[in-house]
């Protein structure tokens, strides 16, 4: 896919009923969730004040989290994942979006905005995000994201849209991806090489996201890659993505 920003892999266009997404419990999303429910987490997230140039913390690595992530993106905002807990001097620091029980670990900078799913928060400041994203509009308006904006952080370095595709092509084209390949994440988000091969790489390929149980090391399977950044028995050779093989960095 020719896509110029990370923003282009959720056109209208691409919705359909192929799987893009499978979570810790084995279920399935299509691609017309991932893209309308992309939309109605941006256009929640912007309540919150997400726009360019301000960071959105998230914590987690279920669909929620990618939601956040990338209805982040689709605002112009930076999406930092697993960010520290003391966050008061980050003075671009917009929201925090998190396990609604984790919320009260983090110390924001004034003004941010605490975004809680799983269960229902009962601080009447906190925005439920799963139970409220559900209820925003399903369509999106474009804007004109370049490939210069930042899309992602760690905290020490910044990613550009732009490098995080062409990393993602790298990985593409490295190991041979293809539509319905499917993508294990075994390496921590946070990373952004992992960002970048465990989810836009296959999306560049309409392939899966497969988000594993971490509790329970299975094997991967035939027509699998997995994501890691270190050899594991359960992977074969021929299906590991190596972190340190992304050229991101």
């Amino acid at each position: 896919m020719n896509a110029g920003t990370v923003d282009e892999l959720f056109t209208r266009e691409l919705r359909d009923d192929r799987i893009g997404l499978v979570d810790a419990t084995g279920r399935e999303y299509d691609y017309h969730w991932l893209c309308t429910s992309s939309w109605q987490a941006g256009n929640f997230l912007r309540h919150a004040g997400v726009r360019e140039d301000v960071t959105v913390g998230v914590v987690g690595d279920g669909p929620l989290a990618l939601l956040a992530f990338f209805g982040t993106t689709l605002l112009e905002g930076t999406t930092r994942f697993e960010p520290p807990t003391d966050l008061a001097d980050a003075e671009d620091f917009r929201a925090l979006v998190a396990p609604v029980s984790a919320l009260e670990e983090y110390d924001l900078p004034r003004g941010a905005q605490r975004v809680g799913y799983g269960s229902n928060p009962e601080a009447p400041d906190v925005h439920h995000f799963d139970a409220g994203i559900w209820t925003e509009n399903p369509s999106f308006p474009p804007l004109a994201i370049g490939p210069e904006t930042t899309i992602l952080s760690d905290g020490d370095r910044t990613v550009t849209h732009g490098e995080l595709l062409e990393a993602a092509r790298a990985v593409v084209a490295e190991n041979g991806l293809e539509a319905d390949d499917r993508v294990v994440v075994r390496a921590p988000l946070s990373d952004p090489r992992a960002v970048a091969a465990g989810v836009i790489a296959p999306l560049l390929v309409r392939g899966v996201i497969v988000l594993p149980d971490n509790a329970e090391e299975r094997m991967v399977e035939r027509g699998e890659y997995a994501v890691s950044s270190e050899s594991a028995e359960s992977v074969p050779e021929q299906n590991r993505i190596d972190l340190d093989a992304v050229p991101l960095f």
